[in-house]
């Protein structure tokens, strides 16, 4: 292993505090603003990576960072139901109405389905339950599709760092230090491309 990626190994803490982190990076992405700011996704997804170098249990991991997906999506909801109407346009959010303006006609137009998809969407992640709740959708549909894919998320994003770490041991025994970094970058372009087609008008998929 490169002695600098052994460095950043020691600087990180192990077992249940390192799977905190995780389920708190999550939460935070999924609350609305802090989302916005916070690259959550990436960290989880690189937080798998290092699952795979011995920093955690992967159930574990995958249990905090389901879990926080599921708390962040909540409280934004919550405070949505509670605040939207005052929220609006201050903060943080005065910032980016557009996004604001545009998960609130994703949500009219899809209904439980943009919980759903809105948590696979970068700018819409903490955006759309916030939406829901202002719009005062029903709790228990809402719940449900939150959970539903907090707990896809958290296992998904995570898994995908984790696969990313065998890669990593296959190109390092294949062509050493070069391997290690081409096999990194691939991990990382697949996941940025994979986003942007989810972003991406759906006349411009091809």
């Amino acid at each position: 292993m490169e002695n600098w990626f052994q460095e950043l190994l020691l600087l990180i803490p192990d077992g249940p505090l390192f799977a905190a982190t995780i389920g708190v990076l999550a939460l935070v992405e999924g609350i609305v603003g802090l989302g916005l700011i916070v690259p959550g996704a990436i960290l989880t997804v690189f937080g798998g990576f290092l699952v795979y170098h011995g920093k955690g249990d992967l159930p574990t991991v995958l249990a905090a960072a389901s879990c926080g997906a599921i708390i962040g999506d909540l409280i934004s909801y919550l405070l949505g139901a509670r605040f939207g109407s005052r929220l609006w346009g201050r903060g943080l959010l005065r910032k980016h109405v557009d996004l604001l303006r545009k998960a609130q006609a994703y949500f009219f137009n899809h209904g439980g389905k943009s919980v759903f998809f809105g948590r696979f969407i970068g700018p819409l992640r903490g955006l759309v339950p916030f939406i829901a709740g202002a719009a005062h959708m029903r709790p228990l549909p809402f719940f449900g599709w939150a959970v539903i894919s907090g707990l896809l998320w958290g296992i998904g994003y995570p898994g995908l760092g984790y696969l990313g770490g065998t890669s990593w041991e296959m190109a390092r025994g294949l062509s050493g230090g070069a391997g290690l970094l081409i096999a990194l970058l691939a991990v990382l372009v697949g996941f940025f491309v994979w986003r942007r087609r989810l972003l991406s008008p759906p006349a411009d998929r091809r």
